[in-house]
């Protein structure tokens, strides 16, 4: 295969994360079970069709880009904070947490698929964002160094957690003192919600959030946003420790 700019920014971005994470291990039950096998096949796939994603995931009648705007206010980020963007997809959330945290803060894109993180890192090249590591994540470690970011968020990625309890142990793990932890995710109510979140979503909010709680975090605030239908949006704030 020929060298094109496109390889080498994902060769230099990949290149990146593993010295960021340099160290940084898989954290919880190396026996737990996964919840929902199978669920993130489709990202894995050598073949996948990135530009087919972005289409999907950055359009204005999707609901989490829609309200991007309000989301970010929702989060509190601000200038100088280090965030993790975790399920980063097409990056368009990465874009905005680049900006919003200036060249003082830093953002990490944590993805498990390395074709999204191609498509970061290329992205990111062209519009001249450079506080930006892309990261591969792993089925169930996030990849990050223990203490080493303000802010983790997660955007309808959630539910794709297939190891929820190893994961979120290394979220945990990644976060700094009173580090904040900011979860979107589909409402899932039978009788109510489409069939698609129903059949692809494993648990409604409730579950997620006990999930959360028992993983060390506590719920700090939960958000109304107009701009959100059929997405709820959590703010967690890690536990200090006792």
């Amino acid at each position: 295969m020929p060298i094109t700019y496109r390889s080498l920014v994902l060769s230099a971005t990949i290149l990146l994360g593993m010295v960021a994470v340099a160290g940084a291990q898989d954290k919880g039950p190396a026996a737990e079970q996964s919840v929902k096998p199978g669920i993130n096949e489709k990202f894995l796939d050598e073949s996948l069709d990135v530009d087919r994603w972005v289409k999907q995931f950055e359009v204005e009648s999707r609901e989490v880009y829609h309200a991007r705007e309000d989301v970010l206010k929702a989060a509190g980020v601000k200038p100088g904070m280090r965030i993790a963007d975790v399920g980063a997809g097409s990056g368009f959330y990465t874009r905005l947490f680049s900006r919003a945290v200036g060249p003082k803060g830093w953002v990490y894109a944590v993805d498990i698929s390395p074709k999204f993180l191609q498509h970061i890192g290329g992205s990111n090249a062209e519009l001249g964002l450079h506080n930006i590591t892309c990261v591969l994540g792993g089925e169930r470690s996030i990849q990050l160094p223990p203490d080493s970011v303000d802010l983790i968020f997660i955007c309808d990625t959630y539910h794709h957690f297939e190891y929820p309890q190893s994961t979120l142990a290394s979220i945990h793990s990644a976060l700094r003192e009173d580090g904040v932890l900011v979860v979107i995710d589909f409402e899932r109510i039978p009788g109510t919600s489409r069939k698609w979140t129903l059949d692809h979503v494993r648990a409604g909010k409730e579950v997620f959030q006990q999930e959360i709680e028992q993983a060390g975090f506590a719920l700090d605030e939960a958000p109304k946003l107009d701009s959100l239908k059929e997405n709820y949006l959590l703010k967690f704030r890690k536990k200090s420790a006792e």
